[in-house]
């Protein structure tokens, strides 16, 4: 990878995650923790709610919703074949829960989240990281370890897992932690864009 992207070790600081603005792009190395299940995430909301420790730790840390086709080892581990964002908007309802309660300061997957998130990102500086949908080989040739793996009763594209990964990117910050969205500026210009596109296409249709 080149050196021109810069490099944050994760889980990357609050600071860190202040400095960065939507449209940079980054390359992570250090652990992340995934997962790509809405039952997982119900289960952490819960935890939240009764105040106990998830069975990762996510204090100040990342969840990305990145999902693996992975296998159980003989030994009892977990061996992760490819990596793969799932769609983040999925979750919308849950994440500012999540966000707030474990401060967290990392987010991600791809599609982006919905302005509850974003209000509460802003609130905890917290930023989204948008991964490359159908860059599996990418996000997979970076995973240099599983160091954890929690709810073993799902299928292993839910289980909550902890990551070590090197030059794992290039990954885009969509959402910064100053409220700033990508998803919202390409939307945006896209309806903006679109009464002249229509105006065009019905003039086509009128000269032919």
């Amino acid at each position: 990878m080149s050196d021109a992207f810069r490099r944050i070790r994760m889980p990357m600081t609050r600071e860190e995650a202040r400095s960065l603005r939507a449209g940079d792009i980054v390359l992570l190395d250090g652990e992340i923790v995934i997962t790509a299940g809405l039952p997982t995430i119900q289960r952490l909301v819960g935890c939240a709610e009764a105040g106990r420790d998830p069975p990762i730790a996510l204090a100040g840390g990342s969840l990305l919703h990145l999902g693996s086709y992975s296998r159980d080892t003989a030994d009892g581990g977990l061996e992760i074949l490819y990596m793969n964002p799932t769609t983040s908007t999925r979750f919308n309802a849950l994440m500012p829960r999540l966000i707030r309660h474990f401060g967290l300061t990392a987010v991600g997957g791809k599609g982006g989240l919905d302005a509850g998130c974003v209000a509460a990102m802003a609130e905890v500086g917290c930023v989204y990281l948008s991964f490359l949908g159908g860059g599996a080989p990418l996000h997979s040739a970076a995973i240099t370890a599983v160091r954890e793996v929690a709810y073993p009763d799902l299928v292993a594209h839910y289980r909550l897992v902890r990551l070590a990964v090197e030059g794992l990117g290039p990954v885009t910050v969509g959402i910064d932690a100053h409220g700033n969205s990508l998803f919202d500026t390409l939307q945006a210009q896209a309806r903006d864009r679109l009464p002249g596109i229509l105006d065009a296409l019905a003039a086509s249709r009128d000269s032919g």
